[in-house]
């Protein structure tokens, strides 16, 4: 099962924690409670995703074409179903291929037993070299609604975990290392124009967006691999356009 979603921009920015309260606050009267959320706002859930690199942390560096694609599996609020994805980045846009199949058939990717729906990605990790490296675990609130454009998301991530790993397997995220602590991310998802009930979110909390990673930061958190220089924030306003294939 291939799924690729609608045309959306993306846009990032890191928050103070003591934010967090007044963003939902703000995201609960102006938005809807996400589909999938759980909790008493029906908005919250936990995602956990394994990352892949090359041993010479090819994406990590977004080395050559490297920079350009990401491959990682997700799980969430402790699914029995996970999600094979590939984020590849083309010039002003990023699709998402993402196929769900059960965690246990996350063994076929120690020995491919041929044809079986996530053999896509058993072969794009085996021809790129690439081997599980981190699984990054956060809490997320999520919530949105169906603008003049086309849908539009807001989510809001915490309590950011990461460990080291050896295998595609999912671990307890409790023995994750935090990282970003005392900040948040934010994330706005929508299809362009940008919408209004955003811009005055922007304005009214005084954000400036910047290029976040949870995958380099989890990385560099735990010395795993020298870090590059930070990335140098962009402008207000603008965003990197995405075909967007799920909840996060």
């Amino acid at each position: 099962m291939r799924d690729i979603r609608a045309f959306s921009s993306e846009t990032k920015f890191l928050v103070p924690a003591e934010f967090g309260e007044p963003l939902r606050q703000w995201a609960r009267r102006h938005l809807a409670a996400d589909p999938h959320g759980h909790g008493p706002n029906g908005d919250e859930y936990l995602t956990t995703t394994l990352y892949f690199d090359t041993p010479a942390f090819d994406v990590f560096h977004r080395r050559a074409s490297y920079g350009r694609s990401k491959y990682r599996i997700r799980r969430y609020n402790g699914s029995p179903d996970v999600f094979l994805e590939r984020k590849l980045r083309r010039p002003r846009m990023l699709t998402k291929r993402r196929t769900p199949i059960p965690v246990q058939a996350l063994a076929h990717l120690d020995a491919d037993p041929g044809n079986w729906s996530g053999r896509w990605f058993h072969r794009r990790l085996a021809l790129r070299k690439l081997r599980p490296v981190c699984e990054i675990s956060y809490h997320r609130v999520a919530r949105g609604i169906d603008g003049p454009s086309g849908p539009i998301r807001l989510t809001l991530d915490e309590r950011l975990m990461a460990h080291r790993i050896e295998r595609p397997a999912f671990g307890e995220v409790s023995d994750g290392r935090p990282f970003v602590e005392g900040q948040m991310i934010l994330e706005l998802k929508y299809r362009e124009p940008a919408p209004a009930v955003f811009k005055r979110l922007v304005e009214e909390f005084g954000l400036v967006p910047c290029a976040v990673s949870k995958y380099r930061l989890g990385m560099a958190a735990l010395e795993a691999v020298e870090v590059a220089p930070a990335a140098a924030t962009v402008p207000v306003g603008m965003s990197v356009p995405i075909v967007e294939s799920d909840r996060a």
